[in-house]
């Protein structure tokens, strides 16, 4: 067992917990926090749900009913989640990460997935990961890769899932072209206008609730806590072309997810659809992206 590593930059903390899929478990400013703090048994236990960000790897959000259909091949995958019918965010977040470097700002983890026998179901192909935390004073920075490590060409994508603490005068502000509006199940139906769901200007979420992809977002996606004088501004580079926010009713916390495919995004591929953001990585090849969070004091 891998014990939780601190990272420490002047003023500020976070805490990375290798064992719960590579996730951390906390990231302070001044004493306050950025992402939402995790029970001390939540992290004792790696319950990684309960925990503060997690990477998405080999792919974000659901793929349909647990199968992937890809170049005439139907591969069925693990469903996590009791009572949703479809896979979500890959496997990594289901698995210890080693620790390949560590230095007090600063820690490289590995994840090695063989795609053997019961691995299988988690992903049919095998590949490594690997996800790199830095930790300056004001800001965090998460770098995700992925390599084909078999002998066949598989889609895949990345992104991260990091929670955030909400209250009723937490505001938000966003760009992006347009969102996917779901079914019951949060699969994606069809792309409208943002409408409604339009964050160019701040707004105070007050009883919002949304868990919707949208497209061509335009970062940074800005957070402010207002009874708290902070503000976060969530960055990504171009890869992330998609972002899901989720914002549960009645809950302490909301999620902005930078990622780089769309909601089933491979099934949707191998039907021939456009622009879903999927990306098709050869044998030995690679693929990355970097999620960036900074912090500043709000204006008011």
């Amino acid at each position: 067992m891998t014990r939780p590593i601190e990272l420490v930059a002047a003023s500020a903390r976070a805490l990375v917990v290798p064992d719960a899929g590579g996730a951390l478990a906390a990231w302070e400013w001044n004493g306050l926090p950025v992402l939402r703090p995790s029970p001390r048994d939540a992290i004792d236990a790696a319950d990684v749900r309960s925990l503060a960000c997690f990477p998405l790897v080999p792919f974000s959000n659901r793929i349909a009913n647990a199968c992937l259909h890809w170049r005439g091949m139907t591969y069925p995958l693990i469903r996590y989640l009791e009572g949703v019918p479809h896979a979500i965010h890959g496997n990594g977040w289901q698995r210890a990460w080693a620790v390949s470097k560590s230095s007090p700002g600063e820690v490289e983890l590995e994840l090695a997935h063989d795609a053997r026998g019961a691995r299988a179901i988690e992903w049919p192909f095998p590949f490594r990961a690997r996800q790199t935390v830095s930790l300056s004073d004001d800001a965090l920075i998460l770098e995700l890769e992925i390599e084909n490590s078999g002998d066949t060409a598989f889609p895949c994508g990345l992104g991260w899932h990091p929670y955030f603490p909400r209250s009723e005068t937490t505001e938000l502000r966003f760009e992006s072209r347009a969102m996917w509006e779901t079914d019951r199940t949060m699969l994606p139906t069809q792309l409208v206008a943002a409408s409604a769901s339009d964050f160019s200007e701040v707004r105070a979420l007050g009883d919002t609730k949304l868990d919707n992809c949208f497209t061509d977002w335009q970062p940074p996606a800005t957070l402010s806590w207002p009874e708290r004088g902070l503000s976060a501004a969530v960055g990504a580079d171009s890869s992330c072309e998609f972002v899901v926010v989720y914002i549960p009713q009645n809950a302490d916390h909301l999620a902005i997810e930078p990622v780089t495919h769309m909601t089933d995004a491979f099934n949707r591929a191998d039907r021939g659809e456009p622009y879903t953001g999927t990306r098709v990585i050869l044998p030995g090849a690679r693929f990355s992206c970097t999620m960036q969070i900074s912090v500043t004091r709000a204006l008011g």
